[in-house]
């Protein structure tokens, strides 16, 4: 399949979603909706990532909370529901091709999907040593009640 002229081709990118509530503050005993950049729930293109630091910040692409499309880096601890899929949303390849995003086969996106759930999950476990607030509404606790 060809885009039309002026479209750029589809990318295969991981996808994720933001974390609903995040542990913020002193041992984590705060919860905040979301991300300061990203409202809790939203879809988010992980377009980079950062392999020296044990991919703790991602670089992604989403729909801020002012509803623009923005670049922003954020911790993998605050997204989840790593997935592959094949992107044609003219606003987010345009700027996929702004910043020079190397395009991935659906094997790549996949294994790095699996890769980035797992340390994201470790990530939201050992940020803060703290035990958890009661009631606690972070992603790992709304997961495992249901």
């Amino acid at each position: 399949m060809t885009a039309q002229p002026g479209t750029p081709e589809p990318l295969w990118l991981v996808v994720a979603n933001v974390v609903r509530w995040r542990r913020y503050g002193d041992g984590g005993q705060e919860l905040r909706p979301g991300t300061k950049a990203y409202r809790g729930g939203a879809k988010v293109y992980v377009v980079d990532t950062y392999p020296g630091m044990g991919h703790e910040q991602v670089t992604t692409i989403g729909r801020a909370r002012t509803g623009r499309w923005i670049n922003v880096d954020t911790g993998s601890r605050h997204l989840h529901t790593f997935r592959a899929k094949q992107v044609h949303a003219p606003a987010v390849l345009r700027r996929a091709e702004a910043i020079a995003v190397r395009p991935q086969s659906p094997g790549e996106a996949e294994e790095l999907a699996g890769l980035l759930e797992r340390l994201a999950a470790r990530y939201r476990e050992t940020h803060h040593g703290a035990p958890h607030p009661t009631p606690c509404l972070c992603h790992t606790c709304l997961v495992s009640q249901a």
